[in-house]
């Protein structure tokens, strides 16, 4: 096929090789919603769009339709009522791997032009999108727009990046010569194919269903593989509408459009059936520690990329900003509720307190001032309803219950349910903060998934940063923090980062969070400790997702 979106995004995609080699600020994608970027009327437009999806059957032309089915609830109480084809799983793989065919044949340049095409059209919907992703997971509008649209497309483009620069280091053909000495060379010419791995399997996640999906959706489809999409039962929506967009690029480019399908389950089984299935060889994982490891220890016939549980923690030793720490610190712990895979859980301090620069802090005097920070943060009631978002599942609110009992620790703030005048039905919570002991490791030595905090009370800042790196290499972290004006001690604690495999953030007081990460720049996970075995991205993300096959014949 011709290589015109090839052509349309080389710029885009020399940038985005730039970026992953220098790891500065790009982006393609706006983060801003303004009316200057995206239109005057695609705010509206993708309000309207969503609204239009709402109580109706998604319509996907896929084969093997054997029913529908739902049931999303809204943690915002809004009523959903969509339903999704649900396909025969045999269909559905065979489709897909039929379609791998010509995607292969298409060429490595076809295949990440069409994939940046696919991006760009998923952009020009970041505000359908926006609302799907909120009204499924909660997120406040804003984060929904960025985190589920810009921000996760940078994320998918940063997979696409790598992977046409790793495929482009294999040549097509090669002549090989080897020298005989006083007889005739020995001369073969050879031709090297890229071949995809298999049909991929992308589990999306109940709270970032486009941020978490992308990464892997784009790396198998960039490398020829074909793809199918197993969302998460309460954020569906957000995939379906993803889906169909590729679909329909795929469609235009006159390519078979199986490449890119849906899959619904209707039980766990189904599920299970779908990512044992024999052809299937990449599976992309986010959420539980149950079911991850499951698929590790059951689909051996697959790679699988798996972002698990963790415990995500910061050490505080000193500071010489303590109310900027502090506000910084306000925000980790409030943005969406904690309901983040990189949100700080266990917040290491030591007994006899921390210097300042407004003085000494005790333990105590640190976290009723932490305490005192959220609450000022959280004052207005509308910036609380747009930073916290809605707790998403039962289970999560189950949890913040049993912290506010303070059968966990001591009950340093209590978590409050706050009204959204704009969602009456709306379950929101602000964060409870607890206090412990480092000996009280049933209480912070595992992931509380939710807006749930605990201050822990370690001897000095030394045994901080080992019991951070032993929660590390135990339990697992996508982020660990440090707040220390001792180049010593962040000294410390970048070698027991590196023991332990983690990204560390030192001395965050700005406009930066800890549990935030950008693409092109920050590897998300660095998949070596338990909390995942795989980075978004890195070359080791894309290049286990193709296969180069050779053929070799003599010649003069």
């Amino acid at each position: 096929m011709p290589h015109a979106l090839f052509e349309r995004h080389a710029a885009t995609l020399e940038s985005a090789l730039s970026a992953i080699a220098t790891r500065g600020y790009w982006s393609p994608f706006s983060e801003s919603p303004s009316p200057k970027v995206y239109g005057e009327t695609a705010m509206a437009d993708g309000k309207a769009a969503f609204d239009a999806l709402l109580g109706q059957q998604f319509l996907l032309d896929q084969p093997g339709i054997t029913g529908w089915h739902g049931g999303e609830v809204s943690p915002y109480g809004v009523a959903l009522d969509v339903s999704y084809p649900v396909c025969q799983i045999d269909t559905l793989v065979a489709a897909a791997e039929k379609a791998m065919q010509p995607w292969q044949q298409a060429g490595l340049e076809a295949r990440t032009g069409v994939c940046i095409e696919m991006l760009t059209r998923l952009n020009r919907q970041s505000f359908l999108l926006a609302n799907a992703v909120m009204m499924t997971t909660g997120q406040g509008f804003m984060m929904a727009f960025q985190a589920g649209g810009p921000h996760a497309q940078d994320r998918g483009l940063e997979a696409v990046a790598y992977a046409h620069r790793e495929q482009s280091f294999v040549p097509a053909q090669a002549r090989w010569e080897k020298p005989q000495g006083k007889n005739p060379p020995l001369v073969m010419q050879k031709e090297y194919a890229l071949v995809g791995r298999g049909v991929g399997v992308v589990i999306g996640c109940g709270t970032f269903p486009t941020w978490n999906t992308y990464p892997g959706l784009f790396a198998a489809l960039a490398t020829g593989n074909a793809v199918i999409v197993k969302p998460h039962s309460n954020a569906i929506l957000p995939a379906a509408i993803t889906v169909r967009i590729l679909r329909g690029v795929l469609s235009e480019q006159g390519l078979d459009p199986n490449l890119v399908l849906l899959s619904v389950a209707t039980d766990r089984e189904s599920t299970r059936s779908l990512v044992t299935h024999a052809k299937v060889r990449s599976i992309d994982f986010t959420g539980g520690n149950s079911f991850g490891q499951w698929l590790l220890d059951h689909c051996r016939q697959a790679q699988v990329y798996a972002e698990l549980a963790g415990v995500n923690n910061i050490v505080v030793d000193s500071t010489d900003a303590y109310q900027d720490m502090l506000k910084n610190l306000a925000f980790t712990l409030s943005l969406y509720s904690g309901q983040m895979c990189t949100t700080s859980q266990a917040i290491f301090v030591p007994a006899s307190g921390i210097q300042t620069d407004l003085g000494p802090k005790s333990f105590d005097e640190f976290c009723a001032d932490l305490a005192a920070a959220i609450k000022r943060f959280l004052s207005k009631p509308e910036v609380a309803c747009a930073v916290l978002g809605a707790i998403q599942s039962s289970d999560t609110l189950d949890r913040i219950n049993q912290a506010n009992a303070g059968s966990l620790g001591r009950v340093v703030l209590a978590s409050e349910k706050i009204a959204n005048p704009e969602f009456p039905k709306a379950e929101v919570r602000t964060p409870v903060l607890l206090a412990c002991d480092a000996a009280d490791e049933k209480a912070y030595m595992e992931e509380r998934f939710g807006p749930i905090s605990f201050v822990v009370k370690v001897a000095d800042t030394h045994a901080g940063i080992a019991l951070s790196e032993r929660v590390v290499s135990t339990h697992g972290a996508l982020t660990v923090g440090l707040y220390s004006t001792s180049q010593a001690v962040i000294d410390q604690m970048t070698q027991a980062t590196w023991r332990s495999k983690v990204a560390l953030s030192i001395n965050l007081t700005g406009g930066v969070f800890v549990n935030q990460s950008a693409a092109f720049s920050d590897y998300h996970g660095s998949g070596a400790n338990p909390a995942a075995n795989a980075s978004y991205a890195d070359s080791a993300f894309v290049a286990n997702r193709f296969r180069v096959i050779q053929r070799r014949w003599h010649t003069e």
